[in-house]
Order: C-alpha cells, then sequence, then structure tokens
C-alpha cells in the first residue's frame, strides 16, 4: 500500500520551480544540505563516481570538489527543479530525471550515495535502500538526511485540535516521518555496516501560522498523503493558529521544529573494521585499579627516562589509592 501520491509530489516540486522568488524558501534544505556536505568532507577518502539521490537545486553538490569525488551525478524526478539544480565548481556533473525509488544504476556501480531531505517522501524505503545497497561497490558509503518524527508536530497538534473542534473530527494534514530507531533497522536489514545515525534539531519562528504554511508550500514540502483532504476551511485554519499561537508562541512568533536524521552506512568489505571475539582482550575491566601495574607494563620497553617518570606517577597514583582506603594515614 502506497501512503504517498508520488505524481502529486512532482506537480508540487515542479510548481515551486515557476515561483520568482524560489530561492527564499531553500533555507531549510540549504542548512543541511552544508551539514550534509561536511560530513562526507570528514571521511578521509577520494570517492571515484557518487549519486545525490532527489538532488532538488544541488544543496549537497555545490559544497562537493575535486578532493572528496571525480564523478557526480543529480538524480531529481521533478524535471524543472533538476534544470534549477547548482553544481559543483570543480567536479563534473551529468543530469538525470529519475525516481528515488528506482534508481537508474547498474550493481556495484557507485562509490558514494547521499540523499538530502528528499527520502521521507518514498513510499518503498526498503527497496529503495535495497537499491542503493545493490549501485554501491564494496566499502561504498551511502549518507543522508531525513525529517525525523518530531518534524512540525506544533503544527500538527494544533491543526488536529483546531479540527476536531470546528469539524467533529480530524485528517492528516502533516505527513508522516519515520523515527531514527526506524532508520537504524531498515538500514540494517538492507544490507549495511557500521551505521551511525544522530539527531539533529531547528527551531524556526514565524509570524503566524499562515507564513509557515506558504513557506512549506514553497519548500515543496506541503502534504502528498493519499489519505489528505483536499482543502481546509478558512475558520479552521484560524482557529488553528489561534491554538498554535496560545500553545507554542513567544516573543518571536511561532516556533516551528524540524527534526533531522543524519545517517551513514556502508556497504560491506572484507576491509572493514570487525568486532574482536569475546573474550580476546588483554585487559579486564576488574583490573582498571590496579594502574600502577598496569601502566609499569605497558611501558616497560620505553626509554628510561620516561620510565623514571612513569614509575613516579604510578607511585602517587597508589599514594592517592591508599589516602581513599584509609583518610586518616598520612604521609
Amino acid at each position: 500500500m502506497n501512503v504517498f501520491d508520488r505524481n502529486a509530489k512532482r506537480m508540487q516540486r515542479n510548481r515551486t520551480a515557476s515561483m520568482e522568488d524560489y530561492e527564499v524558501y531553500n533555507y531549510v534544505k540549504e542548512e543541511v544540505g552544508y551539514g550534509l556536505a561536511d560530513r562526507i568532507c570528514d571521511i578521509k577518502r577520494k570517492f571515484n563516481v557518487a549519486l545525490d539521490l532527489g538532488c532538488s537545486r544541488g544543496h549537497v553538490s555545490k559544497h562537493i570538489y575535486s578532493d572528496m569525488v571525480s564523478t557526480l551525478y543529480q538524480c531529481e524526478f521533478a524535471e524543472k527543479v533538476l534544470a534549477q539544480s547548482e553544481v559543483s565548481p570543480e567536479v563534473p556533473t551529468y543530469k538525470m530525471v529519475a525516481d528515488e525509488e528506482f534508481i537508474p544504476f547498474k550493481e556495484k556501480s557507485l562509490d558514494l550515495v547521499f540523499s538530502n531531505l528528499s527520502l521521507h517522501w518514498v513510499n518503498d524505503l526498503p527497496g529503495c535502500f535495497r537499491q542503493v545497497q545493490q549501485c554501491l561497490k564494496p566499502d561504498g558509503a551511502f549518507i543522508g538526511s531525513m525529517f525525523g518524527g518530531e518534524t512540525l508536530y506544533e503544527l500538527r497538534v494544533s491543526l488536529q485540535l483546531a479540527e476536531q473542534e470546528r469539524e467533529g473530527g480530524f485528517a492528516a494534514h502533516i505527513s508522516p516521518f519515520t523515527e531514527a530507531q526506524d532508520v537504524g533497522n531498515l538500514l540494517n536489514r538492507s544490507g549495511f555496516t557500521l551505521l551511525t545515525i544522530d539527531v539533529d534539531e531547528m527551531v524556526i519562528n514565524y509570524p503566524s501560522i499562515y507564513e509557515l504554511m506558504y513557506d512549506l508550500k514553497g519548500m515543496g514540502e506541503n502534504n502528498c498523503s493519499w489519505s489528505r483532504k483536499p482543502m481546509l476551511h478558512r475558520d479552521t485554519i484560524s482557529a488553528a493558529g489561534a491554538i498554535y499561537k496560545e500553545m507554542y508562541g513567544n516573543d518571536h512568533g511561532v516556533p516551528a521544529t524540524y527534526q533531522i536524521l543524519y545517517f551513514i552506512g556502508w556497504k560491506p568489505d572484507p576491509s572493514q573494521p570487525k568486532a574482536l571475539p569475546r573474550g580476546s582482550g588483554e585487559v579486564s575491566f576488574k583490573d582498571l585499579g590496579n594502574l600502577d601495574e598496569i601502566t609499569r607494563k605497558l611501558q616497560a620497553n620505553k626509554d628510561q627516562p620516561q620510565q623514571v617518570q612513569l614509575d613516579e606517577i604510578s607511585k602517587q597514583i597508589k599514594a592517592l589509592q591508599d589516602q581513599i582506603k584509609d583518610p586518616n594515614k598520612k604521609d
């Protein structure tokens, strides 16, 4: 069963391309895209072939340089948005109209895949992750960002309360988002290893609920779930705005929370580090109290001057341990 209407999402994104001031609404994707590019830069390796999956307007690609990637592909299923996409200033870049749910690359053809705030609109997320894993070469990396479950919770609650009050029931006006633990489980089930997931939050203040909803439309992030209502009554929106301000408002307006999930997974390869078998450790945690003996053994083959210093430090540690056992003992 599909949750999202992908054709509606394509039209919503393409509609933003016709806005004269479309750059004004890119602030969330710009900020997160820069953070994602910074994470790619932290990997001390140059990737031969990389894919920007769901590239939007190139919020990550424009921060990719020749010491990070040799060849870059941009995939976006909204063709008008792809035409406006910025490219890397140094890396040869090729644009392709392609859906995130149907990745047009052969198996083991990519070294890096990254995606910025696009995969939360994918219906078959497990299938998308499996396709990415198949397209990657061994020891290839998959790095991405998604909106998390707490995104726009203030707007969601306000709309639900207002609609319940005015219309006697409510529908889903905010699309469902994935939780951090679910992303980790899906990556693991798709065959990725060495997983890392971290969560960040952006809180942005808006003058009122109207500016927030208009900006979401400008971002192309308005609702496209199949269960969405075709329209929202004006008095319901007005009531939601009053509830929003009363429950969450501050001196700067009304806050909107964007929860960002950053993740990285690697395709397995024999060269990757692996956990040692259980019981193979040379030092037990129960021996941590014997710091002087452990230090002496580890430094047994070091030069003599350093050994003398270590012995002196060990004596001081021993004296402190004795003093803790017997506070009344004097030197």
